[in-house]
């Protein structure tokens, strides 16, 4: 199963060093029946897509609590054993965790498919966002447009092999 686990640069780095993505549990998006039912789509590359998403929000959630992290959002693709994502069914169908799952181990970065980081000039956008979002939860219209703002920035693929010239 692919899973989509949200970093900040910071974290990608300590990945780096470490080897791995962890300590555990780590919270992780995948495509699950929450999030199927939810995307009302059969196209796995589209809800490999929207989990994708899920994992940048969450990771913009990630920058937004340190102030001092570059303002770059980073989901590394990670494949891991079907059995080893688990989505907690109390929350599935809550609409701030779907497709959110947990992973009880850390995850050897070797397994890792692909890291997906924001470009540089998606910086001010992403920065802007991390200081909206607690305006934006709270129903503020205006702060979401500024949030919404960071999502329309794609976020670029690397291969693991540039993980390096990433976190340099």
């Amino acid at each position: 199963m692919r899973v989509y686990v949200p970093l900040t640069l910071s974290g990608l780095a300590a990945a780096h060093r470490a080897g791995d993505i962890g300590p555990g549990p780590l919270t992780a998006y995948a495509v699950t029946p929450a999030l199927r039912e939810w995307y009302v789509s059969d196209d796995i590359e589209e809800l490999e897509y929207a989990a994708l998403n899920r994992a940048a929000s969450a990771s913009l959630r990630m920058i937004a609590q340190h102030p001092d992290a570059v303002r770059r959002r980073v989901v590394v693709a990670v494949e891991v054993p079907d059995n080893a994502a688990v989505a907690d069914p109390d929350h599935s169908f809550d609409p701030s965790s779907l497709g959110e799952v947990r992973i009880a181990a850390p995850v050897a970065l070797a397994k890792a498919a692909a890291v997906h980081v924001d470009a540089d000039d998606a910086t001010k956008d992403v920065s802007a966002a991390a200081a909206a979002l607690g305006a934006a939860d709270l129903g503020d219209d205006d702060a979401q447009f500024i949030v919404d703002g960071a999502e329309d920035h794609e976020l670029l693929w690397f291969g693991i092999q540039e993980i390096p010239n990433l976190i340099g």
